[in-house]
């Protein structure tokens, strides 16, 4: 069968990760352990809408990651009415324990120690040093992938080329025809691929409707379809 990649670039929240059940854990731990009493389900989406927004913001690039980080907490603590809340040092320990909270997806773990070997596998995401440092060492995913891209270290966000170029940078010799990136944002995987010259594959699950310009050249609903367009299967 034909091998039409030979990179394979993967999103780590929301893609091999279950990002919103570690956010659903990691928030309402941490209620506890700062004394706030229970977080409710209401509540708990309140924040998710509001993070959502502000990540948006950071992709467009209309505001910096440290801004963003403190920011989604004041508004968040500000709509429920908690006053006094040192959102600097709860972003602090909420960094922290995300990156304990491991919950994969659509067996991922399973599925890069399947390929490793097969294809090179990098890691790409926009989530903070300390945050998907935590989550791909304590998933065991750090020891299949040949290779992490995070946004801080690299100086630029997805969906900017930048984030690409430098990422390449560090690979050497790519041939951008032959990437792929599987990712669940239209907004930063997808369109980021876009600008960056190479394919792309939307994971949607959920089917979402793509209500956007951007489009993808691949879209899956399980990550056990990722072999076969890779051609490994």
């Amino acid at each position: 069968m034909n091998k039409p990649f030979d990179i394979l670039l993967w999103d780590v929240d929301g893609t091999l990760l279950d990002f919103l059940a570690a956010e659903d854990i990691s928030i309402r731990s941490l209620f506890k352990d700062f004394g706030m009493g229970e977080c409710t389900d209401e509540m708990l989406k309140l924040y998710s809408g509001i993070n959502a927004a502000y990540w948006k913001k950071l992709e467009k690039g209309e505001m910096s990651k440290p801004e963003i980080l403190v920011k989604r907490f004041e508004t968040f603590f500000s709509e429920i009415g908690f006053v006094g809340v040192d959102c600097a040092a709860f972003d602090k320990a909420y960094q922290k324990r995300l990156g304990e909270t491991v919950v994969f997806r659509d067996d991922s773990y399973e599925l890069v120690k399947s390929l490793k070997g097969k294809i090179p596998q990098y890691a790409a995401s926009n989530g903070t040093t300390v945050a998907q440092t935590g989550k791909l060492t304590n998933s065991g995913l750090i020891n299949l992938l040949d290779g992490v891209f995070l946004s801080e270290q690299l100086g630029a966000e997805k969906p900017s080329p930048v984030f690409f170029e430098k990422a390449f940078e560090k690979i050497g010799n790519v041939n951008r025809e032959r990437v792929l990136i599987v990712g669940d944002s239209l907004s930063s995987d997808i369109l980021g691929a876009k600008n960056a010259g190479i394919k792309s594959c939307w994971y949607n699950p959920l089917h979402h409707p793509n209500t956007t310009a951007v489009r993808a050249d691949y879209e899956i609903d399980h990550l056990k379809l990722i072999p076969e367009i890779l051609g490994l299967k």
